[in-house]
């Protein structure tokens, strides 16, 4: 039988283990399976659209959310039927991609120049306008960059980022503030308005989408 998460995600190149309790056991299994698939398939694509500007890359992304799924999978039949699963699944994506991201301890390479985007265009040059944004994104400070897209692309209010990320509500403030100036630098005040929110939806655009 196919594993929930290959179901739900559409991936078969996963391999799963049967000694780590990847499947729900009981009675109800098999309905925790469906309602699991149903919540992956509808919520996956917006949790992919975060990891990708957490990460700054697809490939990551989609390990990263693939990984959060099967995480997500072995607890699904203890949550509470009154949590919103996509708060946990949110927390496993900041963790996970911390963890990831302090045992590859990988420095990462700043964006000095960033070329002049076309504000109007075909698809294509969305397309392009879309990777600018991530690149500029990529470039700063991972603390920052994560509460960018926190504050802005999940439209969480600073107190839930702070909880996230375990820190105070002024420290998501300041690296708020410190991210959207880079930004400007990078993209320019046309591009990133008093609200960048909208520069965080254009780059979680799914590369392929036409």
């Amino acid at each position: 039988m196919e594993h929930p998460v290959t179901a739900a995600t559409g991936v078969t190149r996963l391999r799963w283990r049967s000694t780590e309790g990847h499947r729900a056991e009981g009675r109800h299994a098999e309905g925790l399976d469906t309602e699991f698939v149903a919540f992956a398939r509808r919520r996956g694509p917006h949790h992919l659209r975060t990891a990708v500007l957490l990460t700054g890359d697809w490939h990551t992304a989609e390990d990263l959310v693939q990984t959060c799924l099967a995480k997500l999978y072995r607890v699904w039949h203890r949550l509470d039927t009154g949590v919103d699963p996509d708060s946990y699944l949110r927390r496993m994506l900041v963790n996970t991609q911390r963890s990831w991201r302090r045992a590859r301890w990988r420095q990462e390479a700043p964006v000095e120049v960033v070329p002049d985007p076309a504000i109007e265009g075909d698809g294509q040059e969305r397309h392009a306008l879309a990777d600018t944004v991530r690149r500029a994104l990529a470039a700063l400070p991972a603390r920052q960059r994560a509460v960018l897209v926190l504050r802005y692309f999940e439209d969480l209010p600073e107190a839930q980022v702070a909880d996230l990320l375990g820190c105070s509500v002024g420290t998501v403030k300041t690296h708020s503030s410190r991210g959207i100036h880079r930004l400007r630098e990078l993209l320019g005040d046309e591009l990133v308005p008093a609200d960048p929110g909208g520069v965080n939806g254009l780059a979680g655009q799914r590369r392929d989408s036409r």
